[in-house]
């Protein structure tokens, strides 16, 4: 499918294109292995728009509602990197409108990067015009995978939690994307802080709109143990990183082994990567 959305791209930008679906189903993917370590990545995509400095944000902006050429080449330079991960959360996705060609790009970069699950949660649904998503792509079968609205004055922000392993004890991932009103922040991180409260190893991935010290100590989630990157580790904006936005927060019973900003500007922000190991024995217990 990959190989024929290639040839697609340059001609026709139909909206009676097959239809696509929001998940691939389970079919081919290999079962959570508990014994290895997982690299996971978050990045925010920016519906594949190459942006390089703030002007962009006014002479691209057309990229936002429109259809360009350069788009499916960005998309190929993001498969690449996201192609070396386990687990990758993906926001600022289109899931496939006039803008991306009809194209789901949760779908599109877990085939062009060789990763048999994909999941797309929809978050603001504009028709033709737009199709506001965030995505999972991952190397093993999730035990389930859930979406979530989160809460807020302006609706259109959602979390994806996929949970692997063993029912009993999983390993929990929260994927999502937050508002930018701390206001709502605050909301939507009690939300998030009720659905991993009953779990012991967790990790929380996105863009989130606030540096970890913040998170940690002014929001919901200073009731957690959750463990940030460093503050330095600054992702926005891509082409001069200030800011520490996009986050890998983890439970202390993960084993952090590695944890970088990649260096990979083909978006306004820049991606996180870590690798985590479970705690030795963890299916011993079992």
């Amino acid at each position: 499918m990959y190989k024929r959305i290639r040839k697609q791209i340059d001609g026709i930008l139909k909206s009676e294109q097959e239809p696509r679906g929001r998940c691939s189903g389970f079919e081919h993917v290999p079962e959570f292995e508990p014994h290895r370590h997982i690299r996971l990545l978050t990045f925010n995509i920016q519906v594949g728009i190459n942006t390089t400095s703030y002007r962009h944000y006014v002479t691209r902006s057309w990229q936002h509602v429109l259809p360009y050429r350069n788009r499916i080449e960005n998309l190929d330079r993001i498969a690449r990197l996201v192609s070396n991960y386990d687990v990758v959360a993906l926001q600022e996705c289109d899931g496939g409108s006039l803008r991306s060609g009809f194209i789901n790009q949760v779908q599109y970069l877990a085939e062009a990067a060789g990763i048999p699950y994909w999941y797309q949660q929809l978050n603001r649904n504009m028709g033709q015009i737009a199709q506001h998503s965030n995505g999972l792509l991952s190397r093993f079968r999730p035990l389930d995978v859930t979406e979530h609205r989160l809460p807020g004055l302006i609706p259109g922000r959602g979390a994806i939690i996929a949970r692997y392993g063993v029912k009993e004890d999983p390993l929990v991932l929260v994927l999502m994307h937050l508002s930018l009103s701390k206001a709502a922040q605050q909301r939507q991180l009690g939300y998030i802080r009720e659905q991993i409260a009953d779990y012991q190893h967790v990790v929380l991935m996105g863009d989130m709109n606030a540096h970890a010290e913040q998170l940690l100590t002014q929001t919901p989630l200073k009731q957690t143990d959750l463990i940030p990157l460093p503050e330095t580790a600054h992702s926005f904006p891509s082409w001069r990183p200030e800011k520490a936005l996009d986050h890998i927060l983890v439970s202390p019973s993960l084993e952090i082994r590695r944890s970088e900003v990649v260096s990979y500007p083909v978006s306004d922000h820049l991606p996180i990567a870590m690798d985590v190991a479970l705690p030795k024995g963890y299916l011993e217990t079992f």
